[in-house]
């Protein structure tokens, strides 16, 4: 397994696209993987034959460990086997499943109580001899069994437990099973609560069974990408104090200068596509400069104050919030920044991103704009160890004193900063708050 930037301790596989007994070409694409937030594909560097494939689709795989291997038929695989892995089956390793097979008895009689907490149904995921004759007898269809042996195996008592929960099967009911695609309710309209055929409900891989699941709703796994945001906001959220200030900028500057931009790009003056958003962060730059404890990290009894702005943007993918960071960003003109932030972003939906960009201590201050979307104010949850995340919101027109006794209608920028109280104090929140306002407001650029 490769490892993807020097912050990275394991990857998923996604899919495998070689399986064992297939002929490999140099070039071709072994598995799809990713990290926390982004995906990779594995060429194979060799010609031959996979010999061996020593996990599953969906396994998390510590980095620089064995996948899989590729040689010559007949050729020996055994020890580049990583530790407790279980290679699936292929000929050439018939011969050595005697002694393998008489360790699983053993395996499969460990009580319930010693299995994994929370057994994942994978489909496709290794059985022990044992458990595949129990589900031939007893119509359970493998795929749909959450294996808690090692590595997901399925064993005997998983088959056991199925095999219970789904009830008993007419004849015809047990052929549909099997035919794959459907699943039982556990209790049937046939005599005595047997399951027939026409009891069999559509079966989907990413379903939950939970009570009260039927017609209203169904109940969906959430994908290991969404686990991980899950779980990073929920942490960022029990261990920092935070608290919102919002405030309005005057955005006619802001205005003016994306409409001479965009006129320098028709011209070809400028070859870079310079958005509010960009405008935004040149001035978040700036006033992160004046303002160096914003610019840092909360490490709770110490805090780690940036000499650098290390930019983080948050960036909308199919897969999910990633937020990549611009290394260095204050050396950057407007020109520049635009194009860096550009470039992470598309790296992002790519999948291309270095995941070291993506590691919350990769940026020293986050910019969230949601205002493309209409969003006027928001709280923004800041991605720790980070001090701060400044929220940007659409540009809505507000009446405003412009002088003379005249008020007048002036378009607003939405700004909504989230900090850790135990960096950052209220006055000083404020203060950079009000700094990054007034940036916006006085920018001078030319194009």
């Amino acid at each position: 397994m490769p490892k993807q930037g020097q912050s990275v301790e394991s990857c998923i596989v996604s899919e495998f696209k070689k399986k064992v007994g297939d002929k490999v070409a140099v070039g071709d694409v072994l598995f799809s993987y990713e990290t926390d937030k982004a995906s990779f594909e594995e060429e194979s560097q060799f010609e031959g034959t996979v010999l061996a494939c020593f996990f599953q689709d969906g396994d998390e795989i510590p980095v620089l460990t064995n996948v899989m291997v590729i040689g010559n038929e007949g050729e020996s695989f055994a020890e580049f086997a990583p530790s407790g892995a279980a290679p699936a089956a292929e000929p050439a390793a018939e011969a050595a499943k005697p002694a393998a097979e008489a360790a699983k008895p053993a395996e499969e009689a460990k009580p319930a109580a010693a299995s994994a907490p929370e057994a994942a149904v994978v489909a496709g995921a290794p059985a022990s001899p044992r458990a595949r004759t129990i589900a031939a007898e007893k119509g359970v269809v493998l795929d749909q069994v959450a294996g808690s042996g090692p590595h997901g195996r399925i064993i005997a008592r998983d088959v056991e437990a199925a095999a219970e929960k789904q009830g008993r099967l007419t004849g015809l009911a047990k052929a549909k099973l099997a035919e794959g695609g459907l699943a039982s309710p556990g209790a049937g309209t046939g005599l005595a609560g047997t399951v027939k055929a026409g009891d069999l409900k559509v079966w989907k891989a990413n379903h939950t069974d939970i009570a009260g699941e039927g017609e209203e709703f169904e109940v969906v796994k959430m994908s290991n990408m969404r686990k991980l945001i899950a779980k990073s906001m929920y942490n960022s959220l029990q261990n920092s104090a935070q608290l919102t200030h919002m405030l309005g900028a005057d955005a006619r500057k802001l205005q003016a200068l994306r409409k001479k931009a965009k006129k320098a790009l028709e011209e070809g003056r400028i070859d870079a596509n310079v958005t509010i958003n960009d405008l935004v962060c040149y001035a978040v730059i700036r006033a992160l400069q004046k303002f160096p404890n914003v610019n840092s990290h909360c490490l709770g009894d110490a805090m780690r104050v940036f000499k650098t702005v290390n930019l983080g943007c948050a960036v909308d993918t199919e897969r999910g919030l990633m937020v990549p960071a611009v290394k260095n960003a204050e050396n950057l003109n407007i020109i520049g920044l635009s194009k860096n932030l550009k470039k992470v972003a598309d790296d992002c939906k790519k999948g291309s991103i270095n995941p070291d960009l993506l590691s919350s201590e990769a940026a020293s201050f986050t910019v969230s704009n949601l205002g493309g979307y209409g969003v006027e104010w928001f709280t923004p949850i800041i991605n720790v160890p980070q001090s701060a995340i400044l929220g940007v919101g659409t540009i809505v027109p507000r009446p405003k004193d412009i002088g003379g006794g005249v008020v007048a209608f002036v378009p607003y920028l939405g700004l909504s900063l989230t900090y850790d109280h135990r960096a950052i104090d209220g006055g000083e929140a404020t203060r950079f708050l009000k700094q990054v306002a007034t940036e916006i407001e006085t920018l001078d650029i030319e194009f």
